[in-house]
């Protein structure tokens, strides 16, 4: 049922941020009776150290059918900022005194990162609040600072990235992090989010899409399913306006840090490929590459921007195979 709903929003792959030995079975038993029609790369979940220490002693998992890839750990390094679990450098503006908190040692940060350099294993740590983001870029860059021979092309990602204090903006560019953000959280979050952070800090640092893109890193972007819509129409369209699904505010929140649509459509294709190292084979519609992508029933680069939420996949091809056709 996932992977058809994932044909029928026009998804041929997806990053799964977090799988345990009860998944990663799932996922086995799939590939093995034919049933995985999607291309899955997997994120160890980070809870389980005995299963990442059994991943690091076996290695990485390069799927040659490109269908089930599993390189890299999930890590969660704070809560979400609605219930004000989000890490912060400052109190929360409607809670004084209270900070929000991390959900695991920073330390465990750092061990995670050494093994992910040692053992070939990209470090994927989920961080909202710009304490949180701080403590671990300092603790990927402590990492990659001990072991720099293996750090060259390490690719390690930031999930979410919501809230950043402004001096570790340019940070991710230089210490290679690649930010994964949901674009679609500034639509649905930044009408109360201001409640929590003020107009300062969100004006600084929430939702920095261009200003990160102009420091020289690229952008993962993605729908966040299942806390957000599936379709990733909904995320697209949130990346070029700035607005909620509802069409508000006029201008959008924070418009000079909007993607372009040329940014926000290889932030979905060839730059989510690249956070998963995949860019030689995903991403564009290239000779030699997978035969995976998707027909819309309008041009998403030139419809008009109160259009955009209405357009709807005519046609999803997985591995040159037609599997949704409009209608079906």
């Amino acid at each position: 049922m996932a992977v058809a709903a994932c044909h029928k929003n026009g998804i041929t792959g997806f990053h799964d941020a977090g799988i345990d030995r009860e998944t990663i079975t799932l996922y086995e038993e799939m590939k093995a009776k034919d049933k995985m029609k999607i291309r899955l790369y997997g994120m160890l979940t980070g809870w389980d150290k005995e299963l990442l220490n059994e991943w690091y002693k076996k290695g990485p998992m390069i799927d040659p059918d490109n269908l089930v890839t599993i390189r890299s750990v999930k890590l969660n390094c704070d809560g979400a900022l609605g219930s004000r679990g989000a890490w912060l450098l400052e109190s929360y503006t409607d809670r004084p005194g209270h900070f929000g908190h991390e959900t695991l040692p920073m330390k465990f940060v750092e061990e995670t990162a050494l093994n992910g350099l040692q053992y070939g294993f990209q470090v994927c740590s989920h961080a909202i609040g710009d304490r949180a983001n701080r403590e671990v870029l300092d603790h990927y860059e402590s990492a990659f600072a001990e072991l720099p021979q293996l750090a060259t092309n390490h690719r390690f990602r930031i999930e979410h990235a919501q809230h950043l204090h402004p001096d570790d903006i340019p940070r991710f560019a230089q210490l290679q992090v690649i930010p994964a953000m949901q674009a679609i959280h500034m639509s649905s979050d930044r009408s109360w989010a201001i409640d929590r952070l003020g107009e300062q800090r969100i004006k600084e640092g929430a939702y920095m899409w261009q200003s990160l893109l102009k420091s020289g890193i690229p952008i993962v972007n993605g729908t966040d399913v299942p806390v957000e819509p599936l379709n990733p129409i909904a995320s697209l369209y949130a990346s070029v306006t700035r607005k909620t699904l509802q069409g508000t505010p006029d201008g959008g929140y924070e418009p000079a840090e909007r993607m372009t649509r040329e940014q926000a459509l290889k932030s979905y294709t060839l730059d989510a490929a690249y956070g998963a190292f995949e860019e030689d084979i995903k991403g564009s519609i290239t000779i030699g590459k997978l035969a995976d992508f998707t027909i819309y029933d309008r041009d998403i680069m030139k419809v008009p921007e109160k259009e955009l939420l209405n357009t709807g996949i005519a046609m999803t091809i997985f591995d040159g195979k037609i599997v949704y056709t409009k209608g079906d």
